[in-house]
């Protein structure tokens, strides 16, 4: 049998003396929103969170959005929390906000004690808070190509603001991009030998999808770039040319503005939007062949084949003509 060694002794003694978790120190009182709002990838929902969170607090208890503020409120009874709730949806049901808009700021605040009750802060739910019904593309039959047509003729390709818009444009319809893949690309994600873009699709995370590119939009993004002299893979592929912000990313805001500003000045009547231009790449690939749903849904990049469904009762209205139908029957 082994001796036991004295020195051997104090080391066992002192082991047992270390507190458990010493090296994994936290905060008593976590902060519920940062640690909500560093869970989200996308930047848009994080800006949305915070200002959806500072409206709730600002109208319940007429202060600003703070650490503390958001434990008093978690560490309520559950009938005081979900009154409060109920009482700010109210509110925003006075104020005639649209549907998705009361969903949305209901969905921050769930979300909010959610992750107060993962953290160990809160012991409630507010599932008895139920959101508005939403019908989802009410109108997604966009504008027809023709008009699309005097909107991207409006870009005077001759300067370097008008290579920059062309090319927006023209991947807003040739592919029918959402506002923020373009807002992300980088120079990189462009390759002309190949005649494809690597894009951040929705709810894809840092996946990129790879799509293939028509010779126009080929020829449009490569312009721009030549014009731009950007040739660092990391650097953003379109960016601002204003003289205070100059070579900064371009916005989604600043996309919107742009595709608003040139269909006014086309005289598009119809209210536009990047998300709008989309209906209407989508609605127009549906007539081009002949209500393909697959091939839709390819192109668009919808999840389910079901949301192509919606764009193609819209372009068909098809409740209008079996109204017609049966009311010729009496």
């Amino acid at each position: 049998m082994s001796s036991i060694h004295p020195e051997n002794i104090s080391v066992l003694e002192s082991s047992f003396a270390l507190s458990i978790g010493s090296n994994f120190s936290l905060e008593n009182d976590p902060d519920v929103v940062e640690q909500l709002i560093g869970d989200k990838r996308s930047l848009n929902t994080k800006r949305e969170y915070q200002k959806d969170l500072r409206d709730f607090f600002l109208y319940i208890a007429k202060t600003e959005l703070c650490r503390d503020l958001v434990l008093e409120f978690l560490h309520l009874e559950q009938k005081h929390a979900v009154a409060l709730v109920f009482k700010y949806k109210a509110h925003l049901m006075k104020k005639k906000l649209a549907e998705a808009t009361v969903n949305r700021r209901l969905s921050a605040i769930k979300s909010m004690v959610e992750m107060g009750r993962r953290l160990g802060v809160c012991n409630f739910s507010l599932d008895d808070v139920k959101g508005e019904k939403v019908e989802t593309y009410r109108d997604t039959k966009g504008i027809p190509p023709g008009d699309y047509a005097r909107v991207i003729g409006r870009c005077d390709r001759t300067t370097l603001k008008g290579k920059r818009d062309y090319a927006i444009l023209r991947l807003l319809w040739d592919n029918a991009l959402r506002r923020n893949e373009i807002v992300n690309l980088n120079v990189c994600d462009f390759n002309l030998k190949e005649k494809t873009l690597s894009i951040l699709g929705k709810g894809k995370g840092t996946q990129k999808q790879v799509v293939s590119l028509s010779e126009k939009t080929v020829d449009a993004i490569a312009s721009w770039l030549k014009a731009s002299q950007k040739k660092r893979n990391d650097d953003p592929m379109f960016t601002v040319l204003a003289y205070h912000n100059y070579g900064e990313r371009l916005t989604g805001e600043a996309i919107r503005r742009l595709v608003d500003g040139l269909c006014k000045q086309a005289g598009i009547t119809k209210k536009m939007s990047p998300h709008r231009v989309r209906h209407s790449a989508i609605t127009t690939v549906l007539d081009q062949n002949n209500g393909n749903y697959r091939a839709t849904q390819r192109f668009s990049r919808h999840a389910q084949v079901q949301t192509v469904l919606k764009y193609d009762d819209n372009r068909q209205n098809l409740q209008k003509a079996m109204s017609d139908k049966i009311s010729d029957l009496i």
